[in-house]
């Protein structure tokens, strides 16, 4: 997602920051390119010309110009615009403290509406919350057994009366049933509509009225571009939203309606889903958005993903083993696990300062699928084996390779490089300064998932 801004604006700014001094032709010459730039990426043209207007005219104080490194300057005034320009500081649900929270869905026919309740409801759930979902499209074919699906995966309860029910009625009957059960949050799941279908936006509008929602949050498609600001504006005219949930995000490699919707509604992004699984959904933050863009990664995201998946004691012992070279296959399955959990390995990388800028990373896939073969690998082993691959020796690696499906090569290099790879995790565990030899051989092509260039 924003590759090709990234990208350039990027590309642009590090122009900047070479620059001993600048001038005011300097500024200009970076603002026309920045604003091809946001242009390209499908961001709304009004919003691209208060944006550029509003850089450089904090450019030329004379505090940026004067200082001892404008360079560095520019690239902060550009982040921080980005970052107003997406929300500022942006902002959560409201919920009601002991009781029932009331979220209500809106969005086209085709958003991705159903999917990203079902994603909210798990991220709710993953917060420590009691989520149900109620099903209130009745018209389009299969919605209710796709919400109950997915809400099932989810880890929530699916409330449904059929397609024959009123969808106003099954919403009122839905907030009085959770209240019944404790819920702590009822997300509506409504019918996806047409913004120019005057029956269903009324349908909408009662909803509103009847249940009083303490959120209402707009469903819109990334990929839709300039078309998904469009369908906010006019939404919200019908029914006064809270905020956006961007979807199919990770499709959308220009951005625009990420960087547009809030400059032109006045409605914060809240989440955005990028990915198909039901993990891959999360709280919009545009400063760490802003700071994705500009290669300065995202590090608190990055934290966040891995306090999720690592428990504090499992991380406690993980480092002793490693100090103690006590580290076993068993504990590195289990450690690529749950690094695979946090999501695809580019995309980590994508929130690691400096990571997007380095020549080698740059337009290149991750293959997952060498991940996979080192894991078929281990689960052919025996728990003996994986506790001590050193006496896995030529009938025993034979037998490996034939279960894992690989060769015995293959079985060969992870044998001996997990090898050379313990003694360096020791090394680093214990404070010491890796062996650059050493290091060589631990990453060396077969130990590290292989890289394809697109």
């Amino acid at each position: 997602m924003f590759d090709q801004l990234s990208e350039r604006l990027q590309s642009t700014l590090a122009g900047v920051r070479s620059k001993g001094r600048l001038g005011e032709e300097d500024v200009d010459r970076a603002m026309r390119e920045i604003r091809l730039a946001l242009l390209e990426a499908d961001v709304n043209f009004k919003v691209v010309k208060s944006f550029t207007a509003r850089v450089k005219e904090r450019c030329l104080e004379s505090e940026v110009l004067e200082s001892l490194d404008p360079g560095q300057q520019v690239i902060k005034v550009v982040n921080e615009e980005l970052t107003d320009l997406m929300g500022g500081s942006g902002r959560d649900l409201a919920f009601v403290d002991g009781g029932l929270t009331v979220i209500l869905m809106a969005g086209l026919q085709g958003s991705g509406k159903t999917t990203a309740s079902a994603k909210l409801a798990a991220l709710l759930g993953r917060d420590g919350r009691k989520v149900a979902l109620a099903a209130c499209d009745v018209y389009r074919p299969a919605a209710i057994e796709q919400l109950e699906t997915v809400g099932r995966r989810a880890g929530a309860t699916v409330y449904q009366k059929g397609t024959e029910a009123d969808p106003v009625e099954i919403a009122k009957w839905a907030v009085d049933l959770a209240r019944e059960e404790g819920r702590d949050v009822l997300i509506i799941d409504t019918a996806g509509r047409l913004h120019v279908d005057e029956g269903l936006m009324a349908e909408l509008s009662k909803i509103r009225k009847t249940v009083k929602p303490h959120n209402i949050l707009l469903v819109v498609d990334a990929m839709t571009g300039q078309d998904a600001v469009s369908v906010a504006e006019s939404f919200s005219e019908a029914v006064e939203f809270d905020g956006v949930v961007i979807s199919k995000l990770d499709g959308d490699a220009r951005g625009g309606a990420a960087l547009s919707v809030k400059a032109v509604t006045g409605k914060p992004i809240m989440f955005a889903s990028t990915g198909e699984k039901l993990d891959a959904f999360d709280r919009f933050h545009p400063d760490r958005m802003a700071g994705r863009i500009l290669g300065m990664g995202d590090v608190l995201s990055l934290i966040e993903k891995a306090e999720q998946q690592v428990d504090a004691d499992e991380a406690e012992e993980l480092q002793r083993k490693m100090a103690s070279e006590q580290f076993t296959l068993e504990d590195f399955l289990k450690q690529m696990r749950q690094v695979r959990k946090m999501g695809p390995i580019g995309n980590l990388l994508g929130m690691m300062p400096g990571m997007g800028a380095m020549k080698q990373l740059k337009d290149v896939d991750v293959d997952e699928g060498e991940l996979d073969r080192v894991e078929a690998i281990i689960l052919s082993m025996t728990r003996e084996e994986r506790l001590n691959p050193e006496i896995i020796k030529g009938s025993r690696r034979r037998r490996i390779a034939e279960g894992s499906g690989t060769r015995i090569q293959q079985v060969n290099n992870l044998v001996k490089q997990f090898g050379q790879m313990r003694k360096l995790m020791k090394q680093v565990a214990s404070g010491g300064m890796p062996d650059p030899s050493q290091l060589a051989k631990a990453t060396g092509r077969q130990a590290r998932p292989r890289i394809r260039r697109r």
